[in-house]
């Protein structure tokens, strides 16, 4: 499976759905195996630094294969991995809320997920990765059709 723009937008909306139940303005991304941003959707009254930071979490959890809050600890001050948000052009984030998407062990993309505290953001992202272990196990994403607008 690939992820493809009607499976993003079916995973837009529910990081969408949980960050309004928790109050949140996100911005939120989803992006291929390959890291190329394939989604995203700013909610009204998101911050604008958040757009950035939200795409980047979503690159670095595929780049890097790894949920960006595992960066977090290792990145501090005397740790191993200390400066790796400098490389990349600065395109790697230690920030949580960005996690890969995955099916069974391979990993298929990305979400990245800013706006709120590291922990909202982890909580958000979570939402769309349960809905994609959703459409896994029921094998609806052949079904999944969306229109864009109120006609």
């Amino acid at each position: 499976m690939k992820i493809t723009l009607d499976i993003a937008k079916f995973l837009l909306e529910a990081a969408e759905k949980k960050a309004k139940e928790m109050g949140l303005a996100e911005n939120i991304a989803i992006v291929d195996d390959g890291a190329n941003l394939v989604a995203f959707h700013r909610m009204d009254h998101a911050k604008i630094g958040g757009i950035d930071i939200s795409q980047n979490k979503a690159w670095t959890s595929v780049a890097l294969q790894m949920p960006t809050s595992n960066l977090a600890q290792a990145a501090q001050p005397g740790n191993p991995s200390f400066g790796i948000n400098t490389t990349n052009h600065g395109k790697i984030v230690i920030l949580g809320g960005g996690i890969p998407l995955k099916i069974g062990e391979t990993i298929v993309g990305g979400i990245g997920v800013s706006g709120g505290t590291s922990q909202q953001d982890i909580e958000v992202a979570n939402a769309a990765v349960q809905a994609l272990e959703g459409l896994i196990q029921h094998h609806e994403s052949r079904n999944i059709t969306y229109r864009i607008g109120s006609n």
